[in-house]
């Protein structure tokens, strides 16, 4: 399969199985295009030689492009065949061992997110912070359920995980403490809103947590439109200097600042320029999911804009690498050379199988975003899981499951889509969340691009 587009400036040539991307010419473009549309290598080659014939091309030139094109063919680098399908459920049941969790250390929250999926902290119930001892037990359950594997991760997460800060430093020091002994390395991220951010945060945050997500919206209007205290009172005035504070202390790495954009701006690189000049480099911007109707939801009108604006980010970001002022963009993080396993690149994130999200009360969910829904509750810390057959449904649950993704040239990029964000729009986790599925495709299209032309510009 051949997924081509201009973007840029650059003609790209995707082919799909093998992950292999070419930035080629127009004639050697529109060749390619020629060829995956069925046509013959002489029919092709009359159809170059009419449109290219006023340019200078000669039947000598165009004998070389086709030459070209059968040498990449010959090296599995253009027109190959997709090799995964026939594997795709031997691979879903290779025994898989738990090796992330998200902690809801905080089933509350000092802000009021009128967005916010979690409810404001409670999940569709009720408010409640976690317990040492559950924590504890929640990481004693990782390392009995990881298997071999020594990496482990820990998400402190909630509602707002610094409003139970006392724990999370009490389970870092439990973690730390039997690290040698179960031979694991516990690796701790914390998100955060900002609001409880103190010095004793930063210095902890910065001396144990292996990455830290940091939400602000961008531009003060747009933050504080909807990220409001219980008073109604915007917060961007009161965490902003602390994000800076902490950001700097952690010598600018190793950080996430984390938007959500809405339908209030659609022009979200406006955004992403105002964190540029509050000094932060690390950023991401993700499109709102909400319930249909919902004041905050993207419209079809918004969606061109975005589109637009994903291209725009990209040609910035470019234009910023060239002038030696780097930012990264969390989506377009792609590596065109190694990435993920073929395995990691069909079944995508491992929720419910690999992943899991643990209630302050110890039930365990298939990711954080199922939270309060019975129907997915996995089981507890204590128990293990025992709805097995919730389990299998997310085990089951590739790229391959999905009917809707069998033509799609990004679902090796995707893996399907966010099962969360898909069982919200359609009600089944093996659904398509279209709005999300054509902005990610988007999103895709601009990584490749800007690490295909970083490839060519280094390149001796």
């Amino acid at each position: 399969m051949i997924h081509q587009y201009k973007l840029n400036g650059y003609n790209i040539v995707l082919d799909v199985f093998s992950g292999s991307v070419h930035i080629t010419d127009e004639a050697a473009y529109d060749a390619i295009q020629y060829l995956d549309q069925g046509k013959t290598k002489e029919e092709a080659g009359r159809l170059l030689e009419e449109k290219y014939r006023a340019k200078g091309l000669t039947e000598e030139d165009a004998a070389d492009i086709f030459a070209d094109i059968e040498e990449l063919r010959d090296a599995g680098k253009l027109f190959t065949e997709d090799v995964y399908k026939d594997h795709k459920y031997d691979m879903k049941q290779r025994n898989t061992v738990i090796k992330a969790l998200c902690l809801l250390v905080a089933h509350t929250c000092n802000l009021g997110c009128e967005y916010c999926f979690a409810s404001q902290g409670k999940f569709h119930g009720s408010a409640g912070l976690m317990s040492f001892e559950t924590g504890k037990r929640a990481l004693d359950f990782l390392v009995e359920n990881s298997g071999f594997r020594k990496n482990l991760e820990v998400d402190f997460f909630g509602g707002e995980p610094l409003m139970n800060f006392e724990v999370c430093k009490q389970l870092v020091a439990y973690a730390r403490s039997i690290e040698k002994e179960k031979k694991k390395n516990f690796r701790f991220t914390l998100t955060t809103n900002g609001v409880g951010i103190t010095d004793e945060v930063i210095e902890w945050a910065n001396r144990e947590c292996h990455n830290v997500v940091l939400s602000l919206d961008g531009r003060k209007e747009i933050h504080d439109r909807l990220r409001v205290d219980y008073q109604g009172r915007g917060s961007y005035d009161r965490i902003v200097p602390k994000f800076q504070r902490l950001v700097q202390a952690r010598g600018g790495k190793n950080y996430y600042m984390r938007g959500t954009f809405t339908h209030a701006n659609p022009d979200f690189l406006n955004d992403i320029k105002a964190m540029l000049d509050l000094g932060f480099t690390e950023l991401s911007m993700e499109p709102v999911v909400c319930a249909p109707g919902d004041p905050a939801e993207l419209t079809a009108d918004d969606l061109p804009i975005v589109m637009k604006q994903y291209e725009e980010l990209a040609a910035l970001m470019l234009e910023r690498r060239r002038a030696g002022k780097p930012f990264t963009f969390n989506h377009y993080m792609i590596d065109l050379t190694g990435g993920p396993c073929i395995y990691k690149r069909i079944s995508g994130c491992g929720s419910g199988t690999e992943y899991m999200a643990v209630t302050p009360w110890g039930d365990l969910y298939p990711c954080h975003q199922f939270v309060g829904e019975e129907c997915f509750r996995l089981g507890d810390i204590w128990h293990g899981v025992d709805n097995q057959a919730v389990r299998q449904e997310f085990a089951d649950c590739n790229v391959y499951a999905r009917e809707e993704c069998r033509d799609c040239w990004a679902r090796l990029y995707c893996s399907g889509g966010c099962a969360a964000n898909a069982w919200h729009a359609t009600g089944s986790v093996r659904g398509v969340y279209r709005t999300g599925c054509e902005l990610f495709k988007k999103r895709v299209e601009c990584a490749i691009m800007l690490e295909a032309v970083r490839a060519t510009e280094e390149t001796p």
